[in-house]
């Protein structure tokens, strides 16, 4: 079974006018690790992931990662994922 984990971050990310809300989801693979990716969402519903950001021991330093993230990486992510999101992923 796998097993998945999100918590929604505060700081609102902009681009293009457009505030985002991001959030850190984590999905454990096969071999116990957990990866991380980021989604951002729009007022209007607009979603925007970014491909695989962090492999983590286990879902704690999963949860410990989220925590030290900074809106410059945060909008550094954002635009990683608007190019995904550009070339149909």
């Amino acid at each position: 079974m796998t097993k998945e984990w999100s918590t929604a971050l505060t700081p609102e990310v902009s681009r293009d006018g457009t505030k985002y809300r991001a959030r850190v989801i984590g999905f454990e693979r096969e071999d116990g690790k957990w990866e991380g990716r980021l989604e951002f969402r729009d007022n209007a519903g607009r979603t925007l992931r970014t491909g695989h950001e962090t492999t983590q021991p286990n879902l704690t330093t999963l949860q410990y990662w989220a925590t030290g993230l900074e809106q410059i990486y945060l909008d550094g992510a954002l635009q990683r994922a608007a190019e995904l999101e550009a070339k149909g992923r």
